[in-house]
């Protein structure tokens, strides 16, 4: 009887906190992004009101890329592909330079935050290579490759390396030093410090640094598609302002924008379920 009423209470406690929470969860996750939405399509609204002969409304840009919505994986040819096989390509080049940058960088992103000499010794390299343009890589990787695809993923690779290296870097070396202090006392192995505590309090650190280095990637591919051509979301958008059909090029933004969106909520849960955390913020 006792178990009873406690669930009852709980229950009615439960009814009460979302009835009083609902109305605010309703506006921060719906109505608020809605109105930010809406107020982006007024703007560009108005804006092709203006330029009438170039800038399509959004009535019209919809119109003129249904059959984009509505059939992205067609093949009409060796050049005419829907949209979503020139996505696939963009983010098959993007995750295996990302991947590969990540292998690269989170060893040399540890050996910088582990060792003084290290760091002394690459700290200045990752500085000045930092600020570097990533475009500036691509007529380096041109000549090195003599081929657009692995030009692309070189290019990719050098973009993904700073952000990784600096955070993990900066993981490493925030560990707390009483832990490091009691493995010593506890004669631990210098591996097993690195695997059950160095590591362990990293992650949060090397995941913020795989997350921007995941979203500089993917803001850097459509720059990249644009100037070696080939099949690509970045590509499509400089092929049809070539053409200026500017409702294909809103279409292309929109939807670069929501995959960059899923791409990073990706790595926040892969981050999430190795953590046991709710992943930080970028």
């Amino acid at each position: 009887m006792a178990i009873q009423l406690n669930l009852s209470m709980i229950a009615v406690a439960g009814q009460a906190t979302w009835k009083r929470a609902k109305p605010m969860i309703v506006r921060d996750v719906v109505l608020l992004p809605a109105a930010g939405f809406l107020g982006i399509i007024v703007l560009w609204w108005i804006v092709a009101l203006f330029h009438k002969e170039l800038i399509p409304t959004p009535p019209q840009a919809l119109a003129a890329n249904w059959d984009y919505i509505t059939h992205p994986f067609y093949k009409r040819g060796p050049g005419d592909l829907g949209i979503g096989w020139l996505l696939i390509a963009s983010i098959r080049r993007v995750l295996l330079g990302f991947g590969l940058g990540a292998l690269v960088a989170i060893p040399l992103g540890f050996l910088i935050g582990m060792s003084k000499k290290a760091m002394m010794a690459l700290n200045p390299l990752v500085q000045i290579f930092k600020p570097v343009s990533p475009l500036a890589w691509l007529p380096i990787a041109l000549a090195i490759f003599n081929l657009a695809e692995p030009s692309s993923i070189f290019v990719i690779f050098i973009t993904s390396l700073w952000p990784t290296i600096i955070n993990t870097a900066l993981g490493v070396s925030s560990v707390s030093k009483d832990y490091l202090d009691v493995a010593r006392v506890l004669e631990m192995p210098r591996w097993r410090r690195i695997t059950k505590i160095i590591w362990p309090a990293s992650l949060p650190y090397i995941f913020t640094g795989l997350r921007i280095s995941l979203g500089i990637a993917w803001l850097v591919i459509v720059a990249v598609e644009m100037l070696t051509g080939g099949i690509g979301i970045g590509f499509f958008v400089w092929d049809e302002w070539s053409r200026l059909n500017l409702s294909s090029v809103f279409l292309a933004i929109l939807v670069i924008g929501l995959t960059g969106l899923l791409l990073d909520w990706a790595v926040g849960k892969i981050e999430e379920l190795i953590t046991h955390r709710p992943s930080r913020s970028t």
